[in-house]
């Protein structure tokens, strides 16, 4: 399977790889550093180069355990070795956003014990749904002034791995259904925003709460009974 490197460092924008199967327009490779579409985060662009010739990395995709980037330009044959290079921009937007929405959880269930229930994000815009029967008077005011504070307070952000089992008896992880991970998965990937939010998650962060920018919050919904969606757009101050 192939090796994410972002898993460990998601920093990482450049990289060498080698080619270990092709299909059509898409190539597989045995380490990346591109995000794969999953858990509400979309996946990374950028490009692949090698020695005689360079591909823009349109789309990734897990297939089948496989993580597949899905290429525009030349395909480079198996056992090819090149460079990856991971969009910048696109990935500190990423980063940034799926912070964010750590930081709306944390909030949600430090001060009003409500769990999420879904999620979903582009660059600098997201939205989460959250078991609320009824939102008050100035919800939407109150929540993004709670989370900016927690942004301006600089929070560091932690990734540490840990044993499935020991993460399935992690009552602080148990919100955060580890148990839906596949079976296959034995260490389970912890972000933790430092006295905030910590939470079992696969997705890009950047590593500290003040990188984020400020937060928005555009919009409130109902979404049937017992269940609130919470949209927002980050903004670089």
């Amino acid at each position: 399977m192939t090796v994410r490197l972002y898993l460990r460092d998601a920093d990482l924008r450049t990289f060498d790889a080698t080619v270990v199967s092709v299909d059509g327009d898409r190539v597989e490779l045995d380490r990346t550093a591109f995000y794969a579409t999953s858990g509400g985060q979309p996946h990374d662009t950028g490009h692949l180069v090698w020695a005689t010739g360079a591909a823009a990395v349109l789309d990734v995709q897990t297939v089948d355990g496989r993580v597949l980037h899905t290429l525009a330009g030349p395909v480079p044959e198996v056992a090819t070795a090149l460079t990856g290079e991971v969009d910048d921009d696109r990935r500190r937007q990423m980063m940034r956003t799926h912070t964010a929405m750590h930081v709306l959880c944390g909030v949600m269930w430090r001060d009003w014990r409500r769990v999420v229930t879904g999620g979903n994000m582009d660059a600098l815009s997201g939205r989460m749904d959250f078991e609320v029967d009824r939102l008050p008077e100035g919800f939407a005011a109150e929540v993004e002034a709670l989370c900016n504070v927690e942004i301006a307070a600089d929070r560091p952000i932690e990734v540490s791995f840990i044993a499935r089992d020991d993460a399935v008896l992690d009552r602080d992880l148990i919100r955060t259904k580890v148990n839906l991970v596949p079976d296959s998965v034995t260490e389970i990937r912890i972000v933790d925003i430092v006295g905030l939010d910590r939470q079992a998650d696969g997705g890009t962060h950047v590593s500290s709460t003040g990188q984020v920018g400020r937060l928005e919050v555009v919009k409130t919904e109902s979404k049937g009974k017992g269940f609130k969606r919470i949209r927002f757009v980050l903004h670089d101050r």
